[in-house]
């Protein structure tokens, strides 16, 4: 039925902001790369795969008249991606996602928890303090608005006893506040956070800067228009329902299949169905 749809009408008809995504169908690292259309709220295309090969066939398909209508790619900072719309789309613009730029932080965040920690183990410092920076790993990744009493608790004795990791969390917090402003009072702040970080000497984030860094113009642009990769993770989550609710796939196809029919627009006319 999808097959006979989409060969009706042209899929990749209008694009132009779109975004892109892995997403895992099955253990042992299987991944479909996904394209949605931020205009429609569509599943456009999918393929097994997540590397510059699989992406490229969706350009393919897409043609090189087409190519050039895309304005905006919404995408998760993987640099394959960045690579090959670049190549392929002139006119497009990639913007970060915001969540997976925040994740970022979070991950030095925690990588300093954790080297506070085994130094304090292998130096033979006091347990107490080991224990504690052990059990405040959800109240460092958790943001501020959503912590429990004990957990605002955990972060006020971190405050007090490690001003290193207290500092790191600031950090995160900061990044984090970025995407809350608007464009150019985002874009200052930003500007502040990468020479905080360059002179904190937190090697994580001091890292963590370069590499933002060298994604600051998607940066730029996802404050400019406002896209994310929001739309692209409900697919996603949408396509690991399917394969519950069908205890797995055998085949990718399958399950691209009944993803468009599910994500992409189709309506078939059934018995007893109003259209």
């Amino acid at each position: 039925m999808v097959a006979d749809a989409r060969a009706a009408s042209d899929p990749f008809e209008g694009l132009q902001r779109i975004g892109i995504d892995e997403v895992s169908y099955r253990r042992g690292f299987k991944f479909l790369t996904v394209v949605v259309d931020h205009d429609s709220g569509r599943l456009v295309w999918a393929a097994p795969g997540k590397e510059r090969r699989t992406l490229e066939g969706f350009f393919d398909l897409l043609g090189e008249e087409r190519c050039g209508r895309i304005r905006l790619v919404s995408a998760d900072g993987a640099e394959y991606i960045a690579g090959v719309v670049a190549e392929r789309c002139p006119n497009a613009t990639v913007c970060a996602d915001p969540f997976h730029v925040v994740s970022w932080a979070t991950k030095a965040l925690d990588e300093v928890r954790r080297q506070l920690w085994n130094d304090i183990r292998r130096q033979g410092g006091d347990k107490t303090a080991a224990i504690t920076l052990q059990r405040c790993r959800y109240a460092l990744w958790k943001n501020p608005e959503n912590l429990t009493d004990r957990q605002r608790g955990k972060l006020a004795s971190v405050a007090k006893t490690n001003a290193r990791l207290y500092r790191a969390n600031l950090l995160k917090e900061q990044l984090r506040l970025v995407f809350h402003l608007k464009r150019e009072e985002a874009k200052a702040l930003l500007g502040h956070w990468l020479r905080w970080a360059a002179r904190c000497r937190i090697p994580a984030f001091v890292e963590l800067g370069m590499k933002i860094r060298r994604h600051l113009a998607a940066i730029h642009a996802t404050l400019d228009h406002g896209l994310s990769n929001g739309l692209v993770e409900s697919t996603n989550t949408k396509i690991r329902l399917l394969t519950r609710t069908a205890f797995g796939f055998r085949s990718p196809d399958a399950l691209i299949a009944l993803a468009l029919l599910d994500r992409g627009g189709y309506c078939p006319p059934l018995p007893g169905r109003a259209r």
